[in-house]
C-alpha cells in the first residue's frame, strides 16, 4: 500500500489521498486495493511468479513494509522493535493497538517461562512493567500471573518458531484489513457477486448453470409452462399427484378408488407401470417413503394401505387400535416408521399415532387437546412433527416433547414441507398461501397470491433448485 497517499482522520481511519487511480465506470474499485487482491489470489493458487511479476510491474506490493518488518522481528524475538512497528501502523485504534502489544509481551513471557526458573525474573518484569498498564482483562493478566507457578501454557525452547509463527498471525487479525489481504478475499469478493446476480435472477433453476464470463440471466423457458404429456388412465377426478423422492416415478390417486404408479422414462414421458386396486372409497392422499421403495394410500374413511412400488402389490393394511378414520399420515425419514392422524365424527377423542411397517403402534397422542389433524408431515431430521388444524399449524418437538402453534385467520387446507425441512406452506381459503419457518421464532409469513381456492382442496407444494419455487394449483384451469 502507497503510505505517502494515506493520512489518519481525527477517528483513527486510513483515509484514501487524491493521488489514488480509481477503477470502474463508477470509479468504485482502488487500483492497488484490486492489485493486491489479485496478487495474494495468485500467491494462494501457486502462481507465485505471476503474482511477483504483478507486483513489480505494478509498483504495488502484495504487503506494506510494516508487514514485512514484524514478521521479521517477531520471528527474530525482537520484542520492543515488534511493539514500534505495531505503533506505527496507521488506522489502528488504541483498543487495537493495546491488544496487539498484549500479544507479543504474552509471547516474550511464556517463552520465557518455557526457559524454567532462569526465566522467571524477566518474566515478571515482563508481566508488571509491559503487561498491566495496557489496562487489558485483568482476568487476563492474573492468569498469567498464576501460570508463573503453573506454567500453564509456557512455551518449550523447542517449539519457539511454531509459536512465533502463530504469534504472528493473532497479530495480523488485530490489524486493519489492509494490512494482510484476507485469504480468498478475490475468490469472496466474485462469489458475492455471483451469489447477488443469481438472487436476482428469477428463474433461476439450475445451481450449476453459472458461469464468470457473462451475467447471470436464467431464461423463462427453464421454468415448466407448457404440458408436454397428458396421462390417462382414472375413470373419475384426479385428486391428488406426486412425485416420488427422486424424480424416477409419479403417483395419482382418484376418486375412482385407485391409485397409479407412472414411470418416468429417459425421454421424461410417462408411462402407467402399476394400477393399485384395493380401496373401497376415493383415494385423497398418497405418500412416498423417503427410499422410494413403498407407497402409502389413504383412502376417505378407510384405513392406509402399504404398497410395494416394485410389484405393485398391497404390502400391509394400516388403521388405528380403535374404530377411528385416518385422515392424513406421513413418512419418518429412515422409511421404517410413519405418522397417523385419525379422528371420529362423534365425541371421541382425536389420536395421532405412529406405527412400524409391521403396522405395530409405538407411540400414541390421545386426549381432549389433541386437535382434529387434517395434514401432517415430519421434518427431514425427525425432530419436528407438523399438523395442520383447522386454522392452526401445531408443531411438536422431538424427543422433548415442546411444542408451538402458528395461528391463521383462514381455514387451512393443505401443508407442504420444503425439501430442509426449514419452511413450510399452508393453502388457506382467503385465496393466499402462506410461507412459514419451522423454527418458534416464525412470527409473520411470506404471503403468495394469484390463484383462486373456493369450494376445492387446493395444494401447493415446493419445487425447483433448493426448493425456491412455490407451485399451486388454482380452480380457473391454472398453475
Amino acid at each position: 500500500m502507497d503510505m505517502a497517499a494515506s493520512s489518519v482522520s481525527d477517528g483513527g481511519e486510513a483515509q484514501t489521498g487524491p493521488t489514488r487511480r480509481r477503477l470502474g465506470d463508477l470509479g468504485l474499485v482502488d487500483r492497488e486495493e484490486i492489485v493486491r487482491v489479485i496478487a495474494q489470489s495468485l500467491y494462494s493458487l501457486g502462481y507465485r511468479k505471476a503474482a511477483a511479476a504483478l507486483e513489480a510491474e505494478s509498483g504495488v506490493p502484495l504487503y506494506p513494509p510494516e508487514h514485512d518488518r514484524l514478521l521479521f522481528d517477531v520471528m527474530s524475538g525482537r520484542w520492543d522493535a515488534c511493539v514500534a512497528t505495531i505503533r506505527s501502523v496507521a488506522g489502528l485504534g488504541d483498543g487495537d493497538r493495546a491488544a496487539a502489544e498484549f500479544l507479543v509481551w504474552r509471547g516474550h513471557f511464556l517463552e520465557l517461562l518455557g526457559i524454567g526458573d532462569a526465566g522467571l525474573p524477566q518474566a515478571r518484569e515482563v508481566l508488571w512493567r509491559r503487561i498491566a498498564p495496557l489496562g487489558i482483562d485483568r482476568e487476563c493478566v492474573h492468569w498469567l500471573a498464576h501460570s508463573m507457578v503453573s506454567c500453564e501454557g509456557a512455551v518449550a525452547p523447542d517449539a519457539v518458531v511454531g509459536w512465533r509463527i502463530g504469534l504472528f498471525l493473532d497479530l495480523v487479525d488485530a490489524f486493519p484489513p489492509w494490512f494482510h489481504v484476507p485469504s480468498g478475499r478475490l475468490e469472496l469478493l466474485v462469489e458475492n457477486a455471483v451469489i447477488q446476480q443469481v438472487s436476482s435472477c428469477v428463474y433461476h433453476n439450475f445451481p450449476d448453470d453459472v458461469t464468470l464470463f457473462e451475467d447471470h440471466k436464467c431464461p423463462e423457458e427453464q421454468i415448466p409452462s407448457k404440458c408436454s404429456q397428458i396421462l390417462c388412465g382414472h375413470n373419475n377426478e384426479v385428486w391428488f399427484v406426486r412425485f416420488s423422492n427422486d424424480g424416477n416415478y409419479l403417483a395419482s390417486s382418484s376418486s375412482d378408488c385407485t391409485a397409479i404408479i407412472w414411470k418416468v422414462e429417459e425421454d421424461d414421458t410417462l408411462t402407467k407401470k402399476h394400477c393399485l386396486e384395493g380401496h373401497k372409497n376415493p383415494i385423497s392422499f398418497v405418500a412416498w417413503s423417503p427410499n422410494d421403495r413403498m407407497l402409502l394410500t389413504c383412502g376417505n374413511g378407510e384405513s392406509v394401505k402399504l404398497w410395494n412400488v416394485a410389484t405393485g402389490e398391497c404390502s400391509l393394511k394400516f388403521s388405528s387400535s380403535v374404530s377411528h378414520i385416518i385422515n392424513s399420515c406421513a413418512w419418518f425419514p429412515n422409511s421404517e416408521k410413519i405418522v397417523c392422524a385419525s379422528c371420529e365424527p362423534d365425541s371421541a377423542p382425536n389420536r395421532i399415532f405412529t406405527c412400524d411397517l409391521e403396522g405395530q403402534e409405538l407411540e400414541v397422542w390421545v386426549g381432549d387437546r389433541i386437535p382434529k389433524v387434517s395434514d401432517i408431515a415430519v421434518t427431514p431430521d425427525s425432530k419436528h412433527l407438523i399438523c395442520v388444524c383447522s386454522n392452526e399449524i401445531w408443531i411438536r418437538e422431538f424427543p422433548k416433547g415442546r411444542e408451538w402453534r402458528i395461528r391463521e385467520q383462514q381455514t387451512i387446507s393443505s401443508l407442504s414441507l420444503s425439501g430442509d425441512g426449514h419452511s413450510l406452506i399452508v393453502n388457506l381459503n382467503s385465496q393466499e398461501i402462506h410461507l412459514w419457518k419451522t423454527s418458534e421464532s416464525s412470527t409473520v409469513p411470506d404471503k403468495f397470491k394469484g390463484h383462486k381456492q373456493g369450494k376445492f382442496v387446493i395444494r401447493s407444494c415446493f419445487g425447483g433448485s433448493n426448493s425456491m419455487f412455490v407451485a399451486s394449483g388454482s380452480e380457473d384451469s391454472q398453475v
